[in-house]
């Protein structure tokens, strides 16, 4: 259930630039990258230990560098961004470095692949997201 209600978010959220119309597509898009990157920091604080902690904010830290980047840099770094964030899901699934997520990282996942997905076909399609 996680992946089919991930999927559906995912279209939602690829679909998040016209609810911002007046932002440029990249910049929405870097938010929700920002934001989905963010979450695992909450997760962390819950679980409690400190070197959780410290690595989900480094982990955050990479995503959010990469969203900056991409607002005015190459679009695809979204994609990359997105799909990272996908396999650091995955990872996160198998190991569950942060406890307490167990439905999340699949969940995220699907969001994540999704959104890459359709914006790696909408970018090869010849998509200005500036």
């Amino acid at each position: 259930m996680p992946l089919v209600a991930g999927a559906v978010v995912g279209v939602a959220q690829a679909a998040t630039p016209i609810a911002f119309w007046w932002l440029a597509p990249a910049t929405v898009y870097a938010l929700g990258l920002v934001f989905i990157a963010a979450v695992y920091i909450g997760f962390s604080v819950a679980d409690g230990r400190s070197n959780v902690i410290a690595a989900e904010v480094a982990v955050a830290t990479v995503f959010v560098v990469v969203a900056a980047t991409a607002v005015t840099g190459p679009a695809w770094l979204l994609v990359a961004g997105l799909a990272g964030h996908g396999l650091k899901d995955f990872w996160q699934h198998r190991t569950q470095f942060v406890t307490g997520t167990r439905w999340w990282p699949p969940f995220c996942a699907a969001v994540d692949f999704v959104v890459a997905a359709i914006l790696a076909v909408a970018l090869a399609a010849g998509a200005n997201v500036r």
